[in-house]
C-alpha cells in the first residue's frame, strides 16, 4: 500500500542530501555534531521501517518511490549509514564546507539507489551520485585530479547515458513500466542488456574499469573513504536486485576477481593498489550474483557489507599516512611503525580482513562465495577466486604493511611524521572494532541476509583451507621479498602509474582513430553533396516551379509571346491577378473530381 512521502517520516536520502544544505549556514562545532547525527538520523530511520513501499509520490505519469523496504535493500541500507557516520567522523578536521556536502549528497544518493522502488528514483539517484563524487576528486586541487575527475565523470556520464537508453526501451517494451525489479536471463531483451552494462560501469567492470584505479588514488585524503565505500557497492546491490543467476556475470566476475588483483601485485602507490582490490573485491560479488543461487546471493550481500567496512579502513589507513608522511608511495615509505604506531594496527586489521583472515569479517563473507562456488559445481569460477585470494593476502596483507611501516629501515623514511588526528583514529578504531565484532559473531551479519541458511564458516574445511591459502602467500612473499633486495640495484619499477591501462588506452586511440576517420570522411563528403551540390538545386528548382506549372496550365492557351511575358512578370513579381485565380479555379476543379 502506497503511503504519502512522508507518511514513514522523512527518506533516509533526504535525510543526508537535505541536511547537507544546512552546512555552509553552521559554525564549526554545531556542524560537526549536525554532520554525525545525519547519519545516525538516517539508520534510526532504516531500523523502524516495516518492510513495504514507502514514501511514494506522484510526479507527472509516474510514480516514484524512494522507499522499497525489504531483506536485499535493508542490509546494504544499515552498511550505507554506518560508514557515512565513520567517514564523517574521520572528516571532522577538514575545514572545506564543499567536501562535506558532496560526502553527503553522495552517500544520501546511495542509500536513495538503495530504496529506489522504480528505474526513474533509481536513475536520479545514480547520476546524484556521479556528480557529487566527482567534486571529492576535483577538491585536491591539482592536474592530476582535475585530469582523473573528468575521466571519471566522462565514464560515468557515459554509463548513465547508457542506462537511461535501456531504461527507455524497457518503459516502451512493457507499456510503461518502470518498476525495478528482477529480470529473468531467457526474457532478457536489449533494454535489460543495457541496463546491465549501465550497472557494471559503476562496478568497474573490465574494459571500462579505468576510472577507478586513476580516480580514486588522486582523490583528497578524506574523499578516497567516501569513494570506496558506496559506488561498487549501490552497482553490487543492483545487480543483486535485478541480474541474479545471468552466468555472464559469473565470468565476468571471476575475471574481475583475477584482473584486479593482479595489476594490486605490481603497482606501488598504496592507494592504487587499494583502488584495484576494489576492481578484485567487487568481482567476488559479480560472481557471486551470476551465480545466482540463495547461498550465492547471500555471500554477495555479506562479502558487500563487510567489504565496505574493511574497504573503509584500509583508505583510512593510506590517507592518514598520505596526510601525515606526504606520500602513499611503498619505495618512498618504511619505518613508520615507530611514528604512527595506531595507524599501523587498524590498517592491518584492514589488511587481514580483506585477506580474508579466520575471526575477521572479510572471512565470514568471502567463505561463502568460495562454498556457492564449490556447491554449484563452478570449479574453474572456485580456482580464480582462490587464486585471487592469495594475491590479496600477499599484496595487501602483506606488501602494503610491509613496505609502509617496515620496509627493511631501522629508522622512519619520513622522520617528521606523527600519529593521525585523534577523530581519524577514532573512526579507524570503531571501523577495526566493527571487523573483529563480525568475525567473532557472524550470525549478527547473516541474521539480516535476505534467505535464511543455516552456514558454518568455522568448520575445519573452511578454516584448513584458508589457513592454506595464508601459509602458501607468506612463503611467497618471504621469496619476493629476497630476491627484490637481492636484485635491488638491478631492479627497475615494473609498473608506472600511467601504464596499468595501456589495453583500454591503445583501444581508445583505436576507437577515437576510426571515428575520426570515418565519421569525418563522412561529414566532408555529405556537405559536398547536400551543400556543394544538391541544396543549390533543390533552391533553383523551388524558386522555378511556380513559374513552370503556370507556362505548363496556360500552354494550350497561349503563344510564344505571352510565355515570355509571364517569364517577365515572374522575375519582376508582377504576376497578373487572372494568373493566379485561374490557377486556383483550375486546383478548385480537380479537388472536385478527385473529392466524388
Amino acid at each position: 500500500m502506497y503511503q504519502t512521502l512522508f507518511g514513514s517520516g522523512i527518506p533516509p536520502a533526504l535525510i543526508l542530501i537535505g541536511g547537507a544544505l544546512f552546512i555552509p549556514l553552521m559554525s564549526k562545532g554545531v556542524r560537526a555534531v549536525w554532520m554525525l547525527l545525519l547519519p545516525l538520523l538516517a539508520l534510526t530511520v532504516i531500523l523502524n521501517t516495516p518492510e513495504g513501499i514507502h514514501w511514494a509520490v506522484k510526479f507527472m505519469d509516474f510514480d516514484l518511490v524512494f522507499g522499497r523496504m525489504d531483506s536485499l535493500a535493508k542490509p546494504f541500507g544499515i552498511i550505507f549509514a554506518i560508514i557515512c557516520f565513520l567517514s564523517v567522523m574521520y572528516a571532522l578536521k577538514l575545514q572545506d564546507n564543499v567536501q562535506h556536502m558532496c560526502a553527503l549528497f553522495y552517500a544520501g544518493g546511495a542509500l536513495g539507489v538503495t530504496f529506489a522502488g522504480d528505474l526513474l528514483s533509481l536513475y536520479i539517484f545514480w547520476e546524484i551520485m556521479a556528480v557529487a563524487s566527482t567534486f571529492l576528486i576535483l577538491a585536491r586541487k591539482n592536474k592530476a585530479a582535475y585530469d582523473a575527475a573528468f575521466h571519471y565523470i566522462l565514464m560515468h556520464m557515459a554509463g548513465g547515458l547508457i542506462l537511461l537508453a535501456g531504461i527507455i526501451i524497457h518503459y516502451q517494451a512493457t507499456g510503461g513500466d518502470l518498476s525495478f525489479t528482477r529480470f529473468h536471463p531467457d526474457q532478457a531483451g536489449l533494454a535489460e542488456y543495457l541496463i546491465m552494462a549501465g550497472f557494471l560501469v559503476n562496478a568497474a567492470a573490465p574494459p571500462l574499469h579505468a576510472w577507478l584505479p586513476d580516480a580514486y588514488p588522486e582523490a583528497t585524503v578524506t574523499g578516497a573513504v567516501f569513494l570506496s565505500a558506496f559506488t561498487t557497492k549501490t552497482a553490487v546491490y543492483v545487480l543483486c536486485r535485478a541480474f541474479p543467476g545471468f552466468d555472464i556475470l559469473a565470468i565476468i566476475g571471476a575475471f574481475m576477481a583475477v584482473y584486479g588483483v593482479t595489476y594490486a601485485l605490481i603497482t606501488t602507490d598504496a592507494r592504487r593498489i587499494l583502488a584495484y582490490h576494489i576492481v578484485c573485491q567487487i568481482g567476488y560479488m559479480v560472481c557471486a550474483i551470476g551465480i545466482g543461487t540463495t547461498l550465492a546471493i547471500n555471500g554477495a550481500v555479506a562479502h558487500a557489507y563487510t567489504n565496505v567496512i574493511y574497504k573503509t579502513l584500509l583508505f583510512m589507513g593510506a590517507g592518514a599516512v598520505l596526510q601525515m608522511a606526504g606520500s602513499v608511495r611503498i619505495k618512498e615509505l618504511g619505518g613508520l611503525s615507530k611514528l604512527m604506531p595506531l595507524t599501523l594496527a587498524f590498517t592491518i586489521v584492514g589488511g587481514i580482513s580483506i585477506s580474508a583472515a579466520p575471526l575477521t569479517s572479510g572471512f565470514i563473507s568471502k567463505d561463502i562465495i568460495l562454498s556457492a562456488a564449490d556447491y554449484s559445481g563452478r570449479n574453474i569460477l572456485w580456482i580464480m577466486l582462490l587464486l585471487s585470494s592469495l594475491g590479496t593476502w600477499i599484496s595487501v596483507g602483506l606488501k602494503l604493511p610491509y613496505y609502509i611501516w617496515f620496509g627493511g629501515k631501522d629508522t622512519p623514511s619520513v622522520p617528521s611524521t606523527k600519529e593521525a588526528p585523534a577523530c581519524m583514529l577514532i573512526a579507524m578504531g570503531l571501523t577495526a572494532l566493527m571487523s573483529f565484532y563480525l568475525g567473532f559473531f557472524p550470525d549478527a551479519l547473516y541474521r539480516i541476509l535476505p534467505h535464511a541458511m543455516d552456514y558454518n564458516p568455522y568448520t575445519l574445511k573452511h578454516l584448513g583451507k584458508q589457513l592454506l591459502v595464508m601459509a602458501v602467500g607468506a612463503w611467497l612473499f618471504v621469496l619476493m621479498v629476497k630476491a627484490a633486495k637481492k636484485n635491488k640495484d638491478k631492479a627497475k619499477p615494473a609498473i608506472k602509474p600511467s601504464d596499468t591501462d595501456i589495453a583500454f588506452i591503445a583501444g581508445s586511440n583505436v576507437f577515437y582513430s576510426m571515428m575520426d576517420r570515418s565519421l569525418n570522411r563522412l561529414n566532408e563528403s555529405t556537405e559536398k553533396l547536400v551543400a556543394g551540390k544538391l541544396t543549390p538545386k533543390l533552391a533553383a528548382l523551388a524558386s522555378d516551379i511556380p513559374l513552370k506549372l503556370t507556362l505548363a496550365l496556360l500552354r494550350p492557351f497561349t503563344d510564344k509571346t505571352t510565355e515570355e511575358e509571364v517569364k517577365s512578370s515572374y522575375s519582376t513579381g508582377t504576376t497578373p491577378l487572372g494568373l493566379g485565380a485561374a490557377a486556383v479555379v483550375f486546383l478548385l476543379i480537380i479537388l472536385f473530381f478527385f473529392s466524388g
